[in-house]
């Protein structure tokens, strides 16, 4: 039977993966919302785009600066829901990695047997998988931050026109 210190020291080793596992967690959440939106302004953009085409084959015809700011915004759009698909496709990854690094620490443990290169293995692995992620999200916030540069100049440029006229 085991003892209390032994029982702790089996929870205590559970304990840091545990700690990643919710990390991984929050980040599948947030990355997750971020996902919905990127995907919600594609379908906005698209949907603008659609109208513009639509607009061309009147006899006003339509903006080429707009349908060229709006297929460079989609452009954008999807370029970030790939990354963010990606991004999530890792993170979920990484968060079985590490459950299975929590079972394998109480199984290890309640069996007695010694594969402590397993649990090493495993947590590595996590631990490279969320450093990928990671870079992932930050090439897509940056690609964010390049999307929303080109729409202030874009508006900017439209804005400075009319005042003009």
């Amino acid at each position: 039977m085991a003892t209390l210190s032994g029982t702790l020291s089996i929870l205590s080793a559970m304990f840091t993966p545990a700690i990643l596992v919710s990390a991984c967690g929050s980040l599948i959440l947030t990355t997750s919302q971020r996902l919905a939106r990127s995907l919600d302004r594609q379908r906005e953009v698209a949907q603008q785009l659609r109208q513009n085409q639509q607009q061309s084959l009147t006899p006003a015809p339509a903006d080429p600066a707009e349908h060229a700011h709006l297929s460079q915004q989609l452009l954008f759009a999807i370029r970030r829901a790939r990354l963010l698909q990606h991004a999530m496709n890792c993170l979920h990854l990484t968060l079985s990695i590490f459950i299975g690094s929590i079972l394998s620490i109480g199984i290890f443990e309640l069996t007695n047997i010694s594969r402590a290169w397993i649990i090493a293995a495993l947590s590595v692995a996590g631990a490279v998988i969320l450093l990928y992620a990671s870079a992932l999200l930050i090439r897509e916030s940056s690609l964010a931050r390049a999307d929303v540069e080109e729409e202030t100049a874009y508006l900017t440029r439209f804005t400075i026109n009319s005042d003009v006229a």
